[in-house]
């Protein structure tokens, strides 16, 4: 049997030797170890870029959807207040006093020996300014701007009675119209402010003058 002699087997054990070296190991070990990490870090930033796109577009869909809200509640707010004056202008335009029908009544409300010689009518409207609470500690709640409307009717008008009984007629006559006693209250008709002395006009006719007040009922608008 031939006999083999191995003559780098001293090398070869040296090879085999600095092979199992294990520092050698910890740093290919190491090598590994960061690859890894950076491979990691990069699928973090990766996932991390894509994340903040998905939020900025869920922030700009927000802030459009937020935008879209703010312009519904404007709109309200304006389409509100839009409907508030229109009611008002209704109002108004419904109840408003119309001097027209008045001085249509008048003049269908003829009572003999009265003549009237002078008509006013007084409009007054007071402001009554919007109130809106200061802070959080005030309970009272708003309340809008509104209007009072007082309005006096003045009638001047001669009584060529003898005895001056007229003016009393031509009172009741006015309180009794249907209009009047529509638009005045119960308790409050026509009433007698003045009546002045007798007196004679150059024809010779004896009359007295008179001065007859209403007071409508007040409102609010």
């Amino acid at each position: 049997m031939p006999i083999r002699l191995n003559l780098y087997a001293e090398d070869q054990a040296i090879e085999a030797l600095r092979r199992r070296d294990p520092v050698k190991r910890a740093v290919l070990a190491g090598l590994v170890l960061v690859l890894a990490m950076f491979v990691w870090s990069s699928t973090l930033m990766f996932q991390a870029i894509v994340v903040k796109g998905e939020i900025t577009g869920v922030e700009a869909t927000i802030n459009s959807q937020t935008n879209a809200y703010a312009a519904i509640i404007n709109d309200e707010k304006k389409l509100a207040d839009g409907r508030n004056r229109l009611r008002a202008i209704h109002m108004l335009a419904t109840n408003r006093f119309l001097n027209g029908n008045l001085l249509d009544v008048l003049q269908r409300t003829v009572v003999d020996r009265v003549q009237m010689t002078r008509l006013k009518v007084s409009q007054t409207y007071i402001l009554h300014e919007e109130f809106k609470p200061n802070d959080s500690q005030d309970k009272r709640p708003p309340r809008p701007a509104t209007v009072t409307e007082q309005i006096v009717l003045t009638l001047n008008a001669t009584d060529t009675s003898p005895n001056g009984e007229a003016t009393t007629r031509f009172q009741n006559a006015l309180s009794g119209a249907h209009y009047f006693e529509t638009l005045l209250a119960k308790t409050n008709g026509f009433r007698l402010t003045s009546i002045g002395a007798p007196q004679t006009d150059p024809n010779g006719q004896t009359f007295t003058t008179f001065t007859l007040e209403a007071h409508l009922p007040e409102k609010t608008r």
